[in-house]
């Protein structure tokens, strides 16, 4: 599903130059569910600007299922974007304005969906995510972690081929954090391919493998015998 290849990435720092990536060989399979750790600067966040077309690696190969990912214009890049990516970040990013069905919906528009499909298809997720009854509220309305399962099921809504979620629980006390987490493994027991970008080594034994990046390069990549997050919701 993913195969990058020898990927550096350098960020120009006045007349100095930070080499963040440093050759990064990485691979992920249809239906993985993986973890990206790493303290700051390890290179964790630049890693999934790329992975998510948000940025663009120096040199290096990158494959999004079997597509070549390479010198995008912003339009292109964002149709890819559609076309294969669900985003979940930290922050939610849900617009205040709109109802939760309304948020779960938006990338359909993007999609050009009508209108009676987008509500439906926004009202199928969101029931997934155990919030149907909550359709028609404000983001105002919802808790912190409500707020992160409207976000998940927005991601969800286009059908992605890979879901990169960076840090979900990072705004969350532990035991919304673990409700969370429930709900990216039953996702990802459907087949989905997820990747979790997270500091935190309980969330990370929650998925099924985990890649530790430092100072640009992977230290370490590891499958691990997952830890089910029901048995702490």
């Amino acid at each position: 599903m993913i195969e990058i290849k020898n990927l550096h990435k350098s960020y120009k720092m006045g007349s100095n130059s930070l080499h963040v990536l440093k050759g990064i060989d990485f691979s992920v399979k249809e239906g993985e569910l993986v973890a990206i750790m790493g303290s700051s600067g390890s290179g964790k966040s630049t890693l999934l600007n790329i992975l998510g077309m948000l940025d663009e690696a120096d040199s290096g190969d990158y494959h999004l299922d079997k597509v070549e990912i390479r010198n995008l214009n912003e339009t292109k890049a964002a149709n890819y974007r559609n076309k294969f990516l669900g985003f979940v970040f930290q922050s939610f990013n849900l617009i205040n304005y709109k109802t939760a069905m309304e948020n779960v919906a938006l990338p359909l528009y993007y999609q050009k969906v009508g209108r009676k499909e987008r509500q439906r298809k926004a009202l199928k997720y969101l029931e997934q995510v155990g919030l149907k009854e909550w359709a028609g509220h404000l983001p105002s309305e919802l808790s912190g972690g409500q707020k992160q399962r409207v976000a998940i099921a927005r991601a969800m809504a286009a059908e992605p081929k890979v879901l990169l979620a960076d840090e979900p629980t990072g705004a969350l006390d532990s035991k919304t954090s673990y409700e969370v987490m429930d709900l990216i493994q039953q996702i990802n027991d459907q087949g989905n391919t997820i990747l979790v970008v997270t500091h935190e080594p309980d969330i990370a034994h929650m998925c099924k493998r985990i890649v530790h990046l430092r100072d640009g390069v992977i230290e370490k990549d590891e499958k691990v015998e997952q830890v089910r997050a029901s048995a702490y919701v």
